[in-house]
């Protein structure tokens, strides 16, 4: 049991405030600070604090002892890799439109982009690694996103509200044919138009999402997104898709799944995300990255309806956010000020606890002590003994726990 030192990515789109007021530095920070990793990610692993002060990788950690770091079935299951990444996102600016790839669809275009001899580090690639990459975002603040194909009837009902007349030959597409086949039509039309077809095509959708705000109408938090997008990224194509999702704002303890092919946006906001230890990602549009129309063609759920939002199954005081990814499992507890009862964490395989607010006191089954404040995390190896998790200081506390989903073959 030992604490993690981690890494924060600078990207873009960052905050300058959420995470360094969370680690407790100063405010604002310099630049935009977009994401804190925890984990044994190859690109930006955690380092893990010896009792001397001493720091080791915890990949290394992993690559050397993985059956002591995440337990026999699990260092079976995933090759020795520890197959969760834990993150803090903060998102200022909206992130690209993007979709993961199925673990079976992550092999194959991995060996095939391996055979063409494509780096891996190259801005053409789509999968640098052979790894599904299905993630989980719980919202610490109040959080906006796009995500998943909204139902038909609904899109068309927005359409309608916005219709212009360049619009409307498009959207005849979705009326003739109200299911995913449409939306697949629709989507597929859009993102492959000739820019000079685009460039004739936005301003109109843009006046008309103007119009439907000044309004009041019915979406107008929807177009106020679209709004956003198509000043940030004028002439992309990805501004249309993004009529087409579900337009989600979540509570803090609210999270969504998305699971492979779940076409989806983060907006603004923080959140704690876990999602599978790989880099596949297939862009739609929003982006100066690379985009592959054709293959993220392959890889896009067009599922569509309304957007599940959960706040955790509960059991005693853990409330566990269920879903089908073996890749991993990500619970919460919370105490309000002046509590203080304690609870206790199975040694289940390799788990990151991470405290989001107040100050935590973890308390090994050996006597072991660990003291964790706001933003600090702890690494348990699959070998160390259960934990025993109090608040301390009297103030309303807060704990993520992240761990290996099923382990089994």
């Amino acid at each position: 049991m030992e604490l993690l030192r981690n890494a924060v990515r600078p990207y873009a789109w960052g905050s300058r405030t959420a995470i360094p007021e969370l680690l407790g530095r100063p405010v604002p920070a310099p630049h935009p600070e977009a994401e804190l990793w925890m984990g044994a990610h190859p690109g930006d692993p955690s380092h893990v604090i010896g009792p001397d002060g001493t720091e080791r990788s915890l990949l290394e950690l992993v690559d050397a002892d993985p059956v002591t770091q995440l337990g026999e079935r699990c260092a079976k299951r995933w090759g020795g890799r520890l197959p969760f990444l834990l993150k803090i996102l903060a998102a200022e600016e909206p992130l690209s439109m993007q979709a993961h790839p199925s673990a079976a669809q992550a092999a194959e275009g991995h060996a095939r982009e391996e055979r063409l001899r494509i780096p891996r580090d190259a801005p053409n690639r789509n999968y640098p690694d052979p790894t599904a990459k299905p993630e989980l975002v719980c919202a610490l603040t109040e959080f906006h996103a796009l995500a998943g194909f909204r139902a038909p009837d609904r899109t068309m009902k927005l359409l309608k509200a916005i219709e212009t007349p360049g619009l409307a030959k498009y959207t005849g597409l979705l009326e003739a044919q109200p299911d995913p086949s449409g939306l697949r039509a629709l989507f597929t039309t859009w993102i492959t138009l000739p820019q000079s077809s685009l460039d004739s095509l936005l301003p109109e959708v843009l006046d008309a999402c103007i119009r439907h705000v000044q309004e009041h109408g019915e979406f107008a938090v929807e177009c106020r997104t679209i709004l956003e997008l198509g000043e940030a990224h004028p002439r992309d194509a990805g501004v249309l898709a993004a009529l087409l999702l579900n337009r989600l704002t979540l509570r803090a303890g609210e999270a969504i799944y998305l699971p492979a092919g779940n076409l989806h946006l983060y907006l603004h906001g923080t959140a704690v995300e876990i999602l599978a230890n790989s880099d596949n990602i297939l862009r739609c549009g929003l982006t100066p990255k690379h985009v592959d129309v054709a293959e993220l063609l392959r890889v896009v759920d067009f599922a569509c309806g309304e957007m599940p939002v959960q706040c955790g199954d509960v059991g005693s005081r853990m409330a566990v956010y269920r879903t089908d990814a073996p890749e991993f499992e990500l619970s919460r507890v919370e105490w309000a000020a002046g509590e203080d009862d304690e609870i206790s964490v199975d040694s289940v395989g390799p788990q990151i606890l991470l405290c989001t607010a107040g100050d935590l006191l973890v308390t090994a089954d050996d006597g072991e002590k660990v003291e964790l404040r706001r933003g600090q995390s702890v690494w348990l190896p699959a070998a160390d003994p259960p934990v025993k998790i109090r608040p301390v200081g009297g103030n309303r506390s807060q704990l993520f726990r992240a761990t290996a989903g099923t382990c089994e073959d």
